[in-house]
């Protein structure tokens, strides 16, 4: 079953009908981070992307729905003058995707600018607010990849900034983005976890994996870093390469490669 919600108080009214079945379900946004394996996902789907919106300026902190884009908060907070999304606004995922998975860029994460974020405790039948602490954020990682916790907004502490300086900013991090990653070709982004000291993508490179093919599925030969869709490719093309990808890394650097994306169904 797939559900496009189109409210807050459809969406409550569903996870709560659902919370007492034992049907698997999950929640996102743009799906931008999510792979599905072929044999589809055998629950119930909730797309928040065109539900959960809204962006406002709220007692000098910035507030918005899940379902917002990184890119239409970052140009909003631009267009107010308020500085600190500028490396995120390339990330082609929704707020509250980013808020679960930390995501980040150029050595920024969504925790660094995070106050507190908007929940639904579905354990607990209940709307509650975490603080950043309470989020539990690391490296790709928060609170939400362990508990019962869909997010429904956020609210982020922003600097005062030239709008004019934020939007150069921004255009910088887009270009460079755009220069060095493979966004001409369908892929989950950036495929594997930084491991600590080392980058994915050079050590990739290193083995010999660059170009490397299963199927439709390729590591890029703009940025090993990443796995993409040339044509056709499902997601046992692209699991396995990963497989064989994190086989040939361990073998030759003694290092263990971890997916980043989320991988679902069966």
């Amino acid at each position: 079953m797939f559900y496009e919600i189109e409210s807050e108080k459809e969406l409550l009214s569903k996870l709560r009908a659902f919370r007492k079945t034992k049907m698997p379900y999950i929640v996102f946004g743009n799906g931008t981070n999510i792979i599905v394996r072929d044999g589809g996902y055998p629950g119930a789907v909730f797309s928040v992307g065109k539900a959960l919106r809204g962006i406002e300026v709220r007692a000098g902190r910035l507030v918005c729905g899940a379902g917002e884009s990184l890119a239409n908060v970052s140009r909003y907070a631009a267009g107010n003058g308020l500085s600190g999304f500028e490396a995120l606004s390339g990330i082609p995922g929704t707020v509250g995707g980013a808020v679960f998975m930390n995501a980040g860029a150029y050595g920024s994460e969504i925790s660094d600018i995070l106050l507190s974020a908007r929940v639904y405790d579905v354990s607990n039948d209940q709307i509650v607010v975490l603080s950043n602490k309470e989020c539990e954020f690391g490296y790709r990682d928060s609170v939400f990849k362990k508990n019962r916790m869909v997010i429904l907004n956020a609210a982020f502490g922003l600097s005062p900034g030239n709008r004019v300086d934020i939007e150069a900013g921004m255009a910088d991090y887009l270009h460079r983005r755009n220069n060095v990653q493979p966004v001409e070709l369908p892929s989950a982004g950036s495929f594997f976890k930084r491991p600590e000291g080392h980058f994915a993508g050079k050590l990739i490179e290193e083995v010999g994996m660059k170009g490397a093919r299963v199927g439709g599925a390729q590591v890029s030969e703009k940025h090993a870093g990443f796995i993409v869709n040339t044509g056709g490719a499902t997601a046992s093309d692209v699991l396995l390469l990963a497989e064989e990808i994190k086989s040939k890394v361990y073998e030759q650097t003694g290092i263990s490669l971890e997916e980043e994306p989320i991988v679902i169904g069966i």
